[in-house]
C-alpha cells in the first residue's frame, strides 16, 4: 500500500490547544465509502470535554478579539499557505473518507485555503461608520465580533464547508467551537492541525466530535455561545434554530435545496451539456447546490435527453483514488437505498430511465442515473434526492418556466442557460433562490455571499456579509 492509498490519519479532539485522542471515551468507526470497510475510529467528546471547551472559549475571547487585525490575519493566511501545503494528504484523506475523486478533493482543500486568505484580508475592512453632528458631537458606529461561536458542519464537503465558517468567525475576533461530522474527521482534524501550527492561541479554535444532538443542545444552551451557524438539512436547522431561540442566540442556516435548472432552445447545446453532465454528479450529486431538476424547452427537449444520458453513460465510476475516476461511491451505506426508493417511485409513475438507475457493486456505489418525464407527483421532484439523479421534464413557455422553477418551497440555487440577455436578467430577477447562476455554476466562490431564501435557511456565508454575520452594530454617542 503507497502512501497516497494509506489512511494516514491521528483523530483527536483539539481542545484548548490540546490534543486529546480516545483516553476512555466512545468512538465512532470512520468508514471508507468506495469498500465499505471501517479504516479507522474517531474519540468522541464528553461532557466534561464539551464544558472544558466552552470555558476555553469564553477565557480566550477577550484577548482575541482585542488582538490586532494584522496579526489574526497572518494566523489565518499561515494556515492557508499550510492548507495548501498539505493539499495531497489531506485530498487523499477525504477521499477516504468522504468518496469523492481525488481531483475533486484537493480542490476542495485549495479552496478552503484561498477562504482563510480572503478573511484575513477582509478583516481589514470591517468599516464603520461617522454620522454628521453638531461640532462638539461625535457618533458612530462600530463593528462588533458577537463572540465565542458554536458551527455544525455536513460530510459532503467537510473542511471547505469548516473552513467558510471558521475563517470568517475567526477573522471578525469570534473565538469558535466546531463540531464538524463523525463521518470524515480526518480531513477535518487536518484543517484543525493547520491552524494550530500557524499558531492559534489556546481556545480560539476548537474542534470536537460527538453524538449530534448531544453536541448540538450542550453547547447551544450554554450562555458562553453567543452565534450558531449550521450547513445541513432542513428538519435539522429548524430543530437548531428552535435550541437556539431559548438563548436568542444570532443563527446562520445553510440548509437544503434542489436547484432547477432551465435550459432554453436558444442555448449552445453542446456546450451546455458538457458543463451540466460533470456538474450534476460532481461529488455523486451529494452538493446542496446540485443542479438536478432539468426543465428543458420542448424543442431541444428530445436532443438534451439523448446528450445528457450519452454523456452520463461514459462517466467512469469507481474507487475516488483511481486517477480516471469521474464519480465516486455515496457517502454511506444509508444513501443507497434511499436513492433506489426515489428512483423506483419515480419509475413507478411514468419516468423513463435514460441512464443508470441500478445500485453498484461493492462499497456504496450507485450509478449515475437520468429520469426523463418524471411526473410532478413523483417524490423526488418535491424532496431533494441529494444523490446522482437527474431529473427532466419539457416546458413550453418562459411563465412556464419561471412557475416550475418556484413550485418548491426550497430556494438556495438555480441556473438557467440562454443567449438572450433580455430574458437572462428577466428570469435572474423573478427566480426565487438566494444564488442564480447564468451560464455558470461558479456561484460559490470566496468573496460572494453564499445562502437561500425560503426553506432553504438564511443568512449568508462568504464575501464581506459572511464576515457580517459574526459580527454585532453598536452605536456610539457622544455629546
Amino acid at each position: 500500500m503507497d502512501a497516497q492509498t494509506r489512511y494516514d490519519a491521528d483523530l483527536q479532539l483539539f481542545i484548548d490547544g490540546a490534543w486529546r485522542s480516545g483516553e476512555e471515551r466512545d468512538a465512532f468507526p470512520v468508514v471508507n465509502p468506495a469498500t465499505g470497510e471501517t479504516i479507522a475510529e474517531v474519540p468522541l467528546a464528553s461532557t466534561g470535554d464539551l464544558d472544558e471547551a466552552l470555558a476555553a472559549a469564553e477565557r480566550a475571547w477577550p484577548e482575541w478579539r482585542a488582538l490586532d487585525v494584522e496579526k489574526r490575519g497572518a494566523i489565518l493566511h499561515r494556515t492557508a499557505d499550510l492548507l495548501r501545503e498539505r493539499a495531497k494528504h489531506i485530498g487523499a484523506l477525504l477521499t477516504q473518507e468522504q468518496g469523492k475523486p481525488l481531483h475533486e478533493a484537493k480542490a476542495e482543500v485549495i479552496g478552503s485555503a484561498q477562504m482563510f486568505d480572503f478573511y484575513a484580508e477582509e478583516a481589514k475592512r470591517a468599516y464603520g461608520r461617522v454620522l454628521v453632528r453638531p461640532t462638539g458631537q461625535r457618533s458612530i458606529v462600530i463593528p462588533q465580533p458577537v463572540g465565542p461561536t458554536a458551527t455544525f458542519t455536513p460530510w459532503n464537503f467537510p473542511i471547505y464547508l469548516l473552513a467558510k465558517k471558521v475563517a470568517a468567525a475567526l477573522a471578525a475576533g469570534c473565538t469558535v467551537i466546531s463540531k464538524p461530522p463523525e463521518e470524515t474527521p480526518g480531513c477535518t482534524g487536518a484543517m484543525a492541525r493547520a491552524l494550530a501550527d500557524a499558531g492559534i492561541p489556546k481556545g480560539v479554535f476548537q474542534l470536537v466530535h460527538g453524538v449530534p444532538d448531544t453536541v448540538s443542545r450542550h453547547l447551544i444552551g450554554s450562555r458562553v455561545i453567543r452565534k450558531v451557524s449550521f450547513t445541513g438539512s432542513i428538519p435539522v436547522g429548524k430543530h437548531l434554530m428552535k435550541l437556539a431561540a431559548d438563548g436568542m442566540k444570532r443563527i446562520t442556516m445553510e440548509l437544503g435545496g434542489h436547484a432547477p435548472v432551465l435550459v432554453f432552445d436558444d442555448c449552445d447545446l453542446d456546450k451546455t451539456l458538457d458543463m451540466v453532465v460533470p456538474q450534476k454528479f460532481r461529488n455523486a450529486g451529494q452538493v446542496c447546490v446540485s443542479p438536478t431538476r432539468f426543465y428543458v424547452q420542448e424543442g431541444i427537449y428530445d436532443a438534451f435527453q439523448r446528450g445528457f444520458a450519452e454523456r452520463t453513460r461514459a462517466l467512469k465510476v469507481g474507487n475516488g483514488l483511481e486517477p480516471d475516476t469521474r464519480m465516486g461511491p455515496l457517502a454511506n451505506g444509508r444513501r443507497v437505498p434511499a436513492i433506489g426508493s426515489l428512483v423506483e417511485d419515480a419509475r413507478a409513475k411514468g419516468a423513463k430511465v435514460l441512464a443508470g438507475g441500478e445500485p453498484g457493486e461493492g462499497g456504496f456505489f450507485f450509478q449515475p442515473t437520468v429520469l426523463a418525464d418524471v411526473p410532478l407527483e413523483a417524490e423526488v421532484m418535491n424532496n431533494e434526492p441529494f444523490g446522482p439523479l437527474a431529473l427532466m421534464r419539457p416546458f413550453a413557455s418562459d411563465a412556464e418556466a419561471i412557475e416550475q422553477a418556484n413550485r418548491l418551497p426550497y430556494g438556495l440555487a438555480a441556473f438557467l442557460f440562454t443567449e438572450n440577455g433580455r430574458r437572462a436578467n428577466i428570469m435572474g430577477d423573478a427566480i426565487e433562490a438566494g444564488m442564480v447562476g447564468i451560464n455558470s455554476f461558479a456561484i460559490s466562490v470566496s468573496d460572494a455571499p453564499f445562502g437561500g431564501v425560503k426553506d432553504s435557511g438564511f443568512g449568508s456565508e462568504g464575501g464581506p456579509e459572511g464576515l457580517q454575520s459574526y459580527q454585532v452594530t453598536k452605536a456610539i454617542h457622544q455629546a
